[in-house]
C-alpha cells in the first residue's frame, strides 16, 4: 500500500519530536535546587525593581525604570506579588508589605475598573495573602483566618464589583466604578472568560465571612452561560449580558475563554460541586470532537463545528494542566509537548501561532512573559515527576534570563522573531511566571503538602486543621487553602453538631462487640453501691463513721448524716451521677426490715414517717412493687380523693411513665428498703440517666398524718428525727431529673444521614475528579 508525503513528513516529525524528548537528561537533587535559586533571584530582582522604580504604580516599565498605572490605581504589582514572597519563604518582606497594604489600600475611589482583572488580581491576591499571614508570621487577630485586615480588604473590593453582575441574565459587565457601579453607557458585551471566572474568588469570600451573596452571584453566572451553549456544546468568545445572546461565535480553549472551563473544573474541587464537573465534562466531549486535531486544539464555530481559526495561542497553555486535574495525564502531556516545540522554535511563545504554517502568526508575535505553559508543567510534573517537564522548566528559565532581562527587571518580547523588547513587565509576571516555575523546581514546598501533616489552630468555629495542602491557585496563582474555607464554612458548624450528636448517642464498645452494654450499666451501678462510696463521703462532707452504723440501732442519728458545718447536699447533688452515690450511700446503711412511708405532693417525693416494722410485715401492693401495671399507672392511685387532683399532680410535677414505674400519685404504703432500692436500680437504668448541670430542688415537706411522723424541710440541714430527709429530697431531685431526661429523649432525633466534612483535597488530582463524575 502506497504511503502519502504527507504521512512520511508526520511519522517523521513525530520521531524526532520523541527522540529529542528523550535525550534530555535527568536532573540530580542539585540540579533542581540550583535551578530553584535561580527562579528565586530572577523573582527578586524583578521585586526589588519594582519597589525601587514603580511603586506605588501598578507595574514597572523596565526598560525606562519607571512606573505607570494600567488596570487601576492600586499598587497592582505589590498586591499579585504578596503571596510569591511567602511561597518563596520571604516572610519579612511579607509582613512588610502586608502592612503596607493595610495601611495604604484605598478603594474608595471614583475610578473605573475592569471587573475580570480586579477579581483575580486584588481579590484574589488578597484572600490568598490573608489565608498566608499565619505562615508568615504576622499577628492574627481573634477570629481568623475567619477575619483580618487583609480579608477585610478583599471584601471590600468584591462588593463594589456587585453592582456588576445586576442583569436580568445574571452575568456581569464588563467595567465597574469602584464608588458608582456601572459607569453610564458600558457596553453589555463581555467575554466569556469575563462572565465565568469569578466562583473561586467570591466563593472563598462566602466560606471565609459567612455571606452566601458572593457564591450565589458567582453561580449564577456560571449557569448563564451553560444555558446559552450552541447544541454541538460549544459556547463563543463574547456574549451580550443583557440578552444572553452570543456576539463572537468562535470556539476554543484560549483567549477570553480559557479561565471559564478552568473555574468550572476548580469550583467543583474547592467547594464540592458536582454540577460543575458535570458541565466541564459536557464541554471537554465537545471540544475533544470538534476542535482537537492532532493533539493540537484549534477554534470552530460553535453552531456548525467547523474549524475557523487553525492557530495556538499562548493562553492555550494552561489546558495540559488543567487535563492533569480531572486525570487526562497522558492527554495533557502530549499537548505540552507541541507547546514546548513552539518554545524552542523561537525562545518564547508567541501570542498566536498558526499551525498550519507553523509558525508565529504576522501581527500577534509578541511574548509578554506569560505563565500558561509553566503552569501546566508544574501540574504535570506532580503528577508524573517526568524529568521532560523540568527540561521544559530550564528552557523558560534560560530563555528569560538571556532575553529579557534590563537594568531593573524583565520586559515583554515585542517579536519573539527577533527578541525585540517592549517596554512593559506585567503583574502576573511575579504573581504567576516567576511562582510556578519556582513550584516546578522546589518539590518540598509546603504548597505541595500531600496531606501528610498540617497545622491545627483554634478558633471560635472551633479546632481546625489547615495547611494540609490541596490548595487550589486561581487563574492568577493565587493558591487557595481549602481547609481554611472548611473551617469558617456554616457547613463546618452544621457537620460539628451532628457529630456531637452522633457521639452522644453512640456506644463504642457496644459498636465493636466487645461489651454488652446493658452488663456495662449494671458493672457501674454495681461500683457506685459499693466501691464508689467513700469518694462521696468526702465529696459530701460525711463522717467516716457513717459507713459503720451499728445493725442493732434502730434509728438513725441525723446528726451522723449532715455535719452542721457542711453545704445543703441538695445544693451540692447537682451532678445526678453523685446524687445517686449519696443516696446508695445513705441506704446502705439502714437495715432491710426498717419500713418507711413517703408521698408526693405538689411533684415534691417526701418521707414522713419511719417505723420499725419486720420485713414480713411490709405490704405488697406498694407502687415500687411488680403490682404497678405496664403502663407505670399506680394501683395505689385509686386511693386519690378525686380524679382532678390526680390530673393536676399529673400536670405540675409528675415524671414520664416511660422511664419509671413511679407515680406522682400518694402513696401510703410502706416499702423495704432493699425493695426500693432494687426499683431504684431499675429506674436508673430504664432513664439511661446522664449527668446534667442543673437539678431542680424541692422546697418544702408535706406535713405528715401519722402521729409516728416528723415535719421535715428538705432544704434543712436538721435532720435530728428523721434520717430518710435526705433520701426523700434526692428521690424529689431524681424524679424532676427523670421527666427532663424523658422529655428531651421524645424530642431528640438522630439525623438520617450522617456524612464526614470534607478534609483539605489533596492527591486527588491525579484521579482528575472522578469522584464528581456520573454514570
Amino acid at each position: 500500500m502506497a504511503t502519502s508525503g504527507a504521512t512520511i513528513l508526520k511519522i517523521f516529525c513525530t520521531f524526532m519530536l520523541f527522540n529529542s524528548d528523550l535525550a534530555v537528561k535527568t536532573f540530580s537533587k542539585k540540579e533542581i535546587r540550583h535551578n530553584r535559586d535561580r527562579v528565586s533571584r530572577m523573582f527578586h530582582y524583578a521585586y526589588d525593581g519594582y519597589m525601587k522604580y514603580a511603586y506605588p504604580y501598578d507595574e514597572l516599565q523596565p526598560l525606562t525604570c519607571d512606573g505607570h498605572d494600567t488596570w487601576g490605581k492600586y499598587s497592582l504589582t505589590l498586591i499579585d506579588a504578596l503571596d510569591t514572597l511567602a511561597i518563596m519563604g520571604n516572610y519579612s518582606e511579607f509582613r512588610k508589605v502586608a502592612d503596607l497594604v493595610i495601611k495604604n489600600a484605598n478603594f474608595d475611589v471614583d475610578m473605573n475598573v475592569s471587573v475580570f482583572e480586579t477579581n483575580i488580581r486584588i481579590v484574589g491576591g488578597l484572600v490568598s495573602a490573608h489565608l498566608m499571614s499565619k505562615k508568615a508570621g504576622i499577628e492574627l487577630e481573634d477570629g481568623w483566618p475567619c477575619s483580618g485586615p487583609l480579608l477585610n480588604l478583599a471584601e471590600n473590593v468584591a462588593r463594589r464589583l456587585l453592582p456588576a453582575f445586576q442583569t436580568k441574565t445574571g452575568m456581569p459587565y464588563g467595567t465597574v466604578n469602584f464608588r458608582y457601579g456601572v459607569p453610564k453607557g458600558e457596553t453589555t458585551v463581555t467575554s466569556t472568560a469575563g462572565v465565568g471566572t469569578f466562583i473561586v474568588e467570591f466563593g472563598a469570600l462566602s466560606k471565609l465571612t459567612g455571606d452566601p451573596v458572593f457564591l450565589d452571584t458567582a453561580l449564577r453566572a456560571l449557569k448563564a452561560l451553560w444555558n446559552t451553549k450552541s447544541i454541538l456544546g460549544l459556547v463563543g468568545n463574547h456574549i451580550d449580558v443583557a440578552t444572553g445572546k452570543w456576539t463572537a461565535l468562535d470556539a476554543g480553549i484560549g483567549g477570553q475563554v480559557d479561565s471559564y472551563f478552568e473555574y468550572l473544573v476548580k469550583g467543583a474541587i474547592l467547594f464540592k460541586i458536582p454540577e460543575l464537573m458535570t458541565m466541564f465534562k459536557g464541554y471537554d466531549i465537545a471540544i475533544e470532537k470538534y476542535l482537537k486535531r492532532d493533539d493540537w486544539y484549534m477554534w470552530a464555530h460553535m453552531t456548525k463545528g467547523t474549524i475557523s481559526l487553525p492557530i495556538f495561542q499562548s493562553l492555550d497553555g494552561y489546558w495540559p494542566g488543567l487535563q492533569s486535574l480531572i486525570g487526562d495525564i497522558e492527554k495533557g502531556m502530549k499537548t505540552i509537548l507541541n507547546y514546548h516545540q513552539v518554545w524552542r522554535q523561537y525562545g518564547a511563545l508567541p501570542e498566536f501561532y498558526s499551525i498550519t504554517k507553523g509558525e508565529a502568526h504576522a501581527t500577534r508575535e509578541g511574548y509578554p512573559l506569560r505563565p500558561e505553559m509553566i503552569e501546566s508543567a508544574m501540574y504535570l510534573y506532580q503528577a508524573t515527576k517526568d524529568p521532560l517537564l523540568l527540561q521544559l522548566g530550564v528552557d523558560v528559565l534560560e530563555s528569560i534570563e538571556q532575553v529579557t532581562k534590563t537594568s531593573c527587571g524583565y520586559a515583554t518580547i515585542k517579536n519573539v522573531r527577533d527578541h525585540t523588547l517592549d517596554n512593559r513587565m506585567e503583574s502576573f509576571f511575579l504573581a504567576e511566571t516567576t511562582k510556578y516555575l519556582y513550584l516546578l523546581f522546589d518539590h518540598d514546598n509546603f504548597i505541595h503538602n500531600t496531606g501528610g501533616h498540617g497545622d491545627v489552630i483554634n478558633t471560635p468555629n472551633g479546632e481546625c486543621i489547615i495547611n494540609a495542602g490541596g490548595y487550589v491557585f486561581n487563574t492568577e496563582a493565587h493558591p487557595i487553602d481549602p481547609a481554611a474555607l472548611y473551617c469558617c464554612s456554616a457547613e463546618k458548624k452544621e457537620q460539628d453538631k451532628l457529630l456531637q450528636e452522633m457521639h452522644d448517642e453512640m456506644d463504642l464498645l457496644e459498636l465493636l462487640e466487645l461489651t454488652d452494654s446493658a452488663a456495662l450499666e449494671k458493672d457501674k451501678d454495681k461500683r457506685s453501691m459499693e466501691d464508689r462510696l467513700r469518694d462521696i463521703i468526702g465529696a459530701y462532707g460525711f463522717d467516716d463513721d457513717y459507713a459503720n452504723f451499728d445493725d442493732d440501732e434502730d434509728v438513725l442519728d441525723g446528726a451522723d448524716l449532715v455535719d452542721d458545718e457542711e453545704e445543703n447536699i441538695n445544693d451540692e447533688a447537682e451532678d445526678i451521677d453523685a446524687t445517686l452515690n449519696l443516696y446508695n450511700k445513705i441506704v446502705k446503711n439502714v437495715k432491710s426490715d426498717q419500713i418507711f412511708k413517703f408521698k408526693i405532693q405538689d411533684g415534691n417525693f417526701q418521707t414522713v414517717t419511719i417505723d420499725k416494722l419486720k420485713t414480713d410485715d411490709a405490704v405488697t401492693d406498694s407502687p415500687l412493687n411488680d403490682n404497678s401495671n405496664k403502663n407505670g399507672d399506680s394501683v395505689g392511685s385509686k386511693d386519690l380523693d378525686n380524679e382532678k387532683a390526680e390530673e393536676k399532680r399529673k400536670q405540675d410535677g409528675s415524671i414520664d411513665k416511660k422511664h419509671t414505674a413511679i407515680d406522682t400519685s400518694a402513696i401510703k404504703q410502706g416499702v423495704t428498703i432493699d425493695d426500693l432500692k432494687s426499683k431504684i436500680t431499675k429506674i436508673i437504668e430504664d432513664a439511661k440517666i446522664v449527668s446534667p448541670k442543673e437539678s431542680e430542688t424541692p422546697t418544702s415537706a408535706i406535713k405528715p398524718d401519722a402521729d409516728t411522723s416528723t415535719i421535715v424541710n428538705s432544704n434543712s440541714k436538721q435532720a435530728q428525727s428523721n434520717p430518710f430527709q435526705d433520701i426523700s429530697s434526692l428521690m424529689s431531685d431524681m424524679l424532676q431529673q427523670l421527666k427532663k431526661l424523658s422529655e428531651r429523649d421524645k424530642t431528640r432525633e438522630m439525623p438520617e444521614i450522617f456524612t464526614c466534612p470534607a478534609q483539605p483535597f489533596h492527591s486527588r488530582f491525579s484521579v482528575g475528579g472522578e469522584m464528581f463524575f456520573e454514570e
